[in-house]
C-alpha cells in the first residue's frame, strides 16, 4: 500500500494535465494583462496628484481612445482564431500568414483615421463634458494617445498570434517592459524630471504613446526570431484567407467599439451627476479591470484551446475547454476580488486624495467587486465563443445588453432620479450578471462547434 501512486488532485473537478495546459498558456496572458492595468494604476495615481479635473481628463481621454481604436482591436481576434485552426490542423507553416494580413489591416485603417482625430479632437471632445477644465486636461492627452493608434492594432495583431500559438510568455514578457518604459516616461514627463518639459496630463499621454510604438518594435524583433518559420512578412494571406480575417474581425471590432462607445456614454452619463462622481468612477473602473482582466486573459485562453481543438476536429473537448478554464477563472478573480470587498477604503486612498470623492468611490467599489467572479464567467466563455468563430452572435449580445439594458438604466436612475454611484453600479452588476448567463447558455448548447473557418 506504501507504494500506490497518489490520487490527482482535481481543483474544481478540472484534471491536473488540463490544469497544468490552462495555466501555462493563461497565466503569461494574464500576467501581461496585470501588468497592463498596474501601469494603469501608476497612471491615475500620479495624474491623480494633478486634481480632479486632470483625472477626470484623463478618464475620458483614455476611453475615447479605446472607442476610436476599437474596431482595429477586432483583428486580433480574427487573427487568433484562424492562427489556432492552423495549428491544430497541423498547419504550422502557415499559422503566421493571418497575422501578416491584420498587421497590414491595421497600418492601412489606423493612419489616415488617426490623423483625422488628432485634427478634430478640440471639435468633438467638449461633446463628452461640458466642465472645460476637464476638456483643457483631456484634449492634449488624448492626442498624443491616438499619434500610436498604429502600433495599437499591430499590438492587438500580435497578442492574437503569440495566444493562439501558444507563445504567450512572449506577449507577456514585451508587455511588461513596454509599462516599465512607460512609467519612467510618465515620470520623466508629467512632472518635469531630468530636465524634460513639465507636461502634466498630456506627458501621460506622450508617454503612453512612445510605450506602445516600442511594444510593436520589439514584436516584430521577436516574430523574426520566433515566426519566421511559420510565414511571418513571407507574403499576404490569399483573398479567401483575408476575406475571412475580415470576416471575423469585422464583428469583434465592432462589438469592441459599441462597447467603448458604451463606456464613454457612460461616463458622460456619470459626468452629468458630477465631476467628483466621475474621478471616483474613473478609479472604480481601474481597480475592478485589475480583477477582471485575468477572466479575460483565461477567455483567450479558453479561445486558442478550444480553436485547436476544433482544428483536431474534436468538438466535445473544445466545449470542455470552455468549462474548465471558466472554473479555474472563477477561483483566481474570486480570490483578487477579496481585498476590494473587504478594505475598498484603503485601496481607494492610494488614487484618491479629495476626501469627499474618497467617500463616493467606497461603495461601489466594494459593490462591483463582490459579485466580479460572475462577470468572469462571461469573459472567459464570451472570448471562447470568439475563438470558434461565433463572432457575430457575441457582438449582437454584448451590444444589446450593453445599449438596450445598461446605458438607459443608468440614464434613470443617475442623472435624471440622482440615486448615486451605488445605484448606479448596481445596474452594472445586473447588466454583466445577466450577460455572462446568456453568454454560459451559448457554449452549453453547441452551436459554435459547426462554424467553419478556412
Amino acid at each position: 500500500m506504501g507504494d500506490a501512486a497518489q490520487p490527482e488532485v482535481h481543483v474544481l473537478g478540472v484534471p491536473p494535465v488540463r490544469r497544468r495546459r490552462i495555466l501555462g498558456l493563461a497565466l503569461p496572458i494574464i500576467g501581461g494583462m496585470l501588468s497592463q492595468n498596474v501601469l494603469n494604476l501608476v497612471d491615475t495615481a500620479m495624474v491623480g496628484t494633478l486634481g480632479d479635473a486632470a483625472l477626470a481628463g484623463v478618464g475620458l481621454g483614455g476611453f475615447a481612445n479605446f472607442l476610436f481604436s476599437a474596431f482595429i482591436l477586432g483583428l486580433s481576434a480574427g487573427v487568433q482564431a484562424m492562427a489556432a485552426r492552423r495549428v491544430g490542423e497541423g498547419r504550422l507553416s502557415e499559422t503566421a500568414i493571418p497575422l501578416n494580413g491584420g498587421l497590414l489591416l491595421a497600418l492601412i485603417i489606423a493612419v489616415p483615421w488617426s490623423a483625422t482625430l488628432i485634427t478634430l479632437a478640440p471639435e468633438y471632445f467638449p461633446v463628452l463634458t461640458s466642465d472645460m477644465a476637464v476638456v483643457e486636461q483631456g484634449v492634449p492627452y488624448l492626442r498624443a494617445r491616438l499619434f500610436a493608434m498604429f502600433a495599437m492594432g499591430m499590438n492587438f495583431a500580435f497578442r492574437g498570434y503569440w495566444n493562439a500559438v501558444d507563445k504567450s510568455i512572449l506577449y507577456m514578457r514585451t508587455l511588461i517592459t513596454m509599462h516599465v518604459v512607460n512609467i519612467f516616461l510618465n515620470w520623466v514627463l508629467i512632472f518635469g524630471n531630468l530636465g524634460a518639459p513639465e507636461l502634466g496630463a498630456m506627458g501621460a499621454g506622450v508617454a503612453s504613446a512612445i510605450a506602445t510604438v516600442f511594444g510593436t518594435a520589439s514584436y516584430f524583433v521577436l516574430g523574426r526570431s520566433y515566426a519566421r518559420d511559420a510565414g511571418f512578412l513571407h507574403g499576404l494571406p490569399d483573398r479567401a484567407t483575408m476575406t475571412t480575417i475580415i470576416r471575423l474581425a469585422a464583428p469583434a471590432g465592432l462589438q469592441q467599439f459599441f462597447f467603448a462607445a458604451g463606456m464613454t456614454v457612460f461616463l458622460m452619463l456619470v459626468a452629468r451627476i458630477g465631476t467628483p462622481e466621475l474621478a471616483a468612477t474613473k478609479v472604480i473602473i481601474d481597480l475592478i479591470l485589475v480583477g477582471i482582466l485575468p477572466g479575460i486573459g483565461f477567455g483567450l485562453a479558453a479561445a486558442s484551446l478550444a480553436g485547436q481543438a476544433l482544428g483536431r476536429g474534436a468538438p466535445d473537448d473544445a466545449k470542455q475547454w470552455g468549462w474548465d478554464v471558466t472554473k479555474m477563472a472563477i477561483l483566481v478573480v474570486g480570490a483578487l476580488s477579496i481585498p476590494a470587498v473587504l478594505v475598498p477604503e484603503w485601496i481607494l486612498s492610494g488614487f484618491i486624495h479629495e476626501p469627499t470623492t474618497l467617500a463616493l468611490a467606497k461603495n461601489p467599489l466594494r459593490l462591483v467587486a463582490a459579485f466580479l467572479f460572475l462577470d468572469a464567467v462571461g469573459m472567459v466563455l464570451m472570448n471562447a465563443l470568439m475563438g470558434a468563430g461565433d463572432v457575430k452572435r457575441v457582438m449582437f449580445i454584448a451590444t444589446g445588453f450593453q445599449w438596450l439594458i445598461f446605458l438607459p438604466l443608468v440614464y434613470l436612475f443617475g442623472p435624471v432620479m440622482g440615486l448615486g454611484l451605488v445605484v448606479v453600479f448596481a445596474v452594472q452588476v445586473v447588466y454583466r450578471g445577466l450577460q455572462s448567463l446568456t453568454f454560459a447558455l451559448m457554449w452549453k448548447r453547441g452551436r459554435w462547434q459547426s462554424i467553419a473557418l478556412h
